[in-house]
């Protein structure tokens, strides 16, 4: 279900998939099935989304990020795909970020590019990841850090 309020340019988006009003998502943009992408997110054209991705609202997928399977992306979340950010940038250069299957990534969290958060890793609200997160590891704070083992619980 596409809301009829949301731009979706892209042709990739899996069956089963649901994008909310006022999303925009990208002309080469990939999201897979099962996807719940809410209100009020941006998806740029080199994203790529897994299957059973929920995105709530507020949230900024950019090229270079890629989003496996069975993650929850947190209200406002904020990822970056350069360092070096300015406008009009001539001396871009792309840098890839991977968020890996069954990741949690909390609400307000800011996540900075090139980092990779591991498999069924959890990072909390309001943190600020500026380095990769082993998988199965709850991390939080500015600058996140390791908070405890993640039992799946």
């Amino acid at each position: 279900m596409i809301h009829p309020l949301a731009d979706v340019q892209s042709q990739n988006i899996g069956e089963g998939t649901t994008i909310w009003q006022f999303c925009v998502i990208l002309k080469n943009a990939t999201i897979g099935k099962n996807c719940n992408i809410n209100c009020q997110v941006l998806i740029e054209s080199g994203a790529v989304i897994g299957n059973n991705v929920t995105v709530k609202p507020g949230v900024q997928i950019w090229d270079g990020v890629t989003v496996e399977d069975d993650v929850f992306i947190g209200p406002n979340v904020t990822f970056t795909n350069d360092l070096f950010p300015k406008s009009k940038n001539k001396d871009f250069k792309l840098i890839k970020t991977l968020i890996k299957k069954g990741a949690s990534i909390g609400a307000n969290t800011t996540v900075l590019a090139g980092v990779t958060i591991g498999e069924n890793a959890l990072v909390g609200a309001g943190s600020v990841v500026t380095k990769d997160i082993p998988k199965d590891e709850i991390w939080v704070g500015n600058p996140a850090k390791f908070l405890k083992k993640n039992n799946n619980d």
